[in-house]
């Protein structure tokens, strides 16, 4: 399966963005992992990041056509107020993972709520780069 991973504003800044947050590996050193694990399972990954809003909703709704099966987002701090992002995931109609590194539930409390998740199938939190592997791991089930 093509599966999408899709990632919003200041994730390009990981490796030197908060470390003890988000970790020291960049997003090309997650993604270099994400993209070995699909390749022994089977899965094409793409991945992109934007600090744009409208970019990612343009890609999320072009997805389907591309050929995607599933998209892993992570949409940052977009997940707290994008109603445009929420209604981009409903209407490409693909399965939708919203991952995010940190614990979102356990910090600032305007982080505490996601007006994405309830448009994804699924969300993972808390785990680290490891939730962008689990989102992987969990397409058998979903997709199925």
């Amino acid at each position: 399966m093509n599966v999408l991973y899709l990632f919003g504003p200041n994730l390009g800044a990981l490796g030197s963005r908060d470390p003890e947050t988000y970790g020291s590996q960049t997003l090309a050193e997650i993604m270099d992992g994400v993209e070995r694990r699909a390749s022994e399972t089977g899965h094409v990954v793409t991945w992109r990041q934007s600090n744009h809003e409208g970019e990612l909703v343009d890609w999320l709704l072009a997805a389907r056509e591309d050929g995607i099966g599933a998209v892993v987002l992570n949409p940052g701090a977009l997940s707290h107020y994008s109603y445009a992002l929420r209604d981009a995931i409903e209407a490409g109609g693909l399965p939708v993972i919203e991952v995010h590194m940190s614990n979102i539930a356990a910090r600032e409390s305007f982080r505490h709520d996601s007006v994405v998740s309830a448009v994804c199938r699924g969300t993972i939190s808390g785990l680290g780069s490891a939730g962008y592997h689990l989102a992987l791991e969990a397409m058998q089930w979903i997709t199925t």
